[in-house]
């Protein structure tokens, strides 16, 4: 059992402000369904991200932005009715949050009501403050998320480091400011130099969770499918795999269908 489990019965947002000011490091991996999400509720993970990375790992999109506002609901409603302890943070999808306020404001209300989760997480800096403001305005808390903004991508064109040059630094860490003083709880920082994440980690009283960001921020989150090596075609450099879960899965359905081709399953001690 880990240690933040023992002290935390419940991880609220007030509780990661006070393990950042405590220097205790923030765990945050993703989940779109019930099982996965029983299981790292279990491990004590602080905070799951139902991450509109489902879009990738559960619908084999190549990017986030075909998935729909009604299938972020979806799962994050199934993973809400696993969880007992850690906070839940789902991701509003692209094409709902970023050209209008109120209709941002209508998802994060459907969010809320539809799935049980805790708050949202949309991506952006100033060009979304109005969105976010509105939703915050309904009580509903918002974790931000700058650098590498997958919902974008067609934008950049690539899905390397951001904020490598002074002008882009400079405006992230503007936002970074703007997002706290705005009232996001949290910001998500993605593919960024470890040296500029430590820098905004530090110039802000809100837990920056860093992805690809070095380890001078306050916590981490992964795709909990890429660091249980589920997927095996996604190597970056940030990605430490603690499971080949690919192979043993691949093995283990082999031996499956080899023990039923020979007859060998089921035993007679597996049958009634």
């Amino acid at each position: 059992m880990s240690t933040a489990k023992k002290e935390y019965k419940r991880i609220t947002i007030k509780t990661l402000i006070d393990m950042k000011s405590k220097g205790e490091k923030i765990s945050m991996l993703t989940a779109y369904d019930y099982t996965m999400a029983k299981i790292l509720d279990n491990a004590g993970v602080d905070i799951i991200l139902v991450g509109d990375s489902a879009s990738n790992v559960m619908a084999g999109h190549e990017t986030t932005l075909p998935i729909t506002l009604n299938e972020m609901i979806y799962h994050a409603s199934s993973v809400v009715r696993a969880i007992d302890r850690c906070l839940v943070v789902v991701d509003l999808p692209f094409g709902t949050y970023q050209s209008d306020p109120k209709e941002a404001l209508r998802s994060a209300i459907r969010i809320m009501k539809e799935s049980g989760g805790h708050a949202v997480k949309l991506e952006g800096g100033k060009e979304v403050k109005d969105s976010i403001k509105r939703i915050l305005n309904a009580g509903i808390p918002v974790m931000g998320h700058l650098g590498l903004t997958p919902q974008s991508i067609y934008k950049f064109g690539t899905y390397t480091v951001r904020a490598k040059e002074e002008e882009e630094a400079e405006q992230l860490k503007r936002d970074a400011l703007m997002l706290e003083k705005t009232g996001c709880f949290a910001i998500v920082l993605e593919k960024v130099p470890a040296k500029l994440a430590e820098e905004v980690a530090k110039s802000v009283q809100i837990p920056i969770i860093g992805i690809g960001a070095g380890s001078g921020v306050d916590g981490q989150v992964l795709v909990t499918h890429d660091m249980l090596g589920m997927t095996h075609e996604f190597n970056p450099r940030f990605l430490r795999r603690y499971l080949d879960m690919y192979h043993e899965m691949t093995n283990a359905f082999e031996n499956y269908i080899n023990d039923v081709k020979s007859g060998d399953f089921p035993n007679e001690k597996e049958q009634y």
